[in-house]
């Protein structure tokens, strides 16, 4: 177990579509240990594996308020089977999109199939938070990001900030 350094905007890898897992393997075990120790590390709630820099269909997620009572949750290929016709809006914050905070607007309820950690196919049919945070997340293993759905300028306004953040950030050795 340990903790991955996490990719941020502008990586491309960000922008590929993560692979599915035809196998849970001891690799694939030790990467979800791996998620949930980088997530919880990051103060986050939902982190997927292409955030590491692993093109897998992998996502973690940890919606639980009280960190006494932690409530992990392992989603390996998930797809969404349906969404609702209502929406709800959160404030969307993104570990690879370092303090930005944006309202996004989403189905408020989706119904998805997935493959837990211990090899079992389940179907799960969520709301609120929970829902909001897994659409977020698969949106990630299929190369979208929360900026994605902003206007072309406020988008590359972001970046373009992002993008300064990091070469200061630089050391030359």
């Amino acid at each position: 177990m340990s903790v991955k350094e996490l990719i941020t905007v502008p990586d491309d890898i960000l922008r590929k579509i993560s692979e599915p897992i035809n196998t849970l393997q001891v690799n694939e075990k030790k990467l979800i240990k791996d998620l949930f120790d980088t997530m919880y590390h990051h103060n986050g709630i939902g982190l997927a594996a292409v955030q590491v820099g692993i093109l897998k269909r992998i996502i973690v997620l940890d919606v639980s308020k009280n960190d006494n009572e932690k409530k992990p949750l392992c989603f390996i290929n998930p797809e969404i089977k349906k969404l609702s016709k209502k929406m709800s809006t959160y404030e969307e914050g993104c570990l690879s999109i370092p303090n930005t905070f944006l309202e996004i607007e989403r189905p408020e309820i989706c119904t998805l199939s997935y493959i837990d950690e211990n090899g079992d196919k389940k179907e799960m049919e969520c709301d609120g938070l929970l829902s909001t945070c897994l659409q977020h997340e698969i949106n990630h293993l299929d190369g979208k990001l929360i900026i994605d759905y902003l206007s072309k300028i406020k988008k590359d306004l972001i970046i373009k900030k992002l993008s300064k953040q990091k070469t200061s950030n630089r050391v030359i050795v």
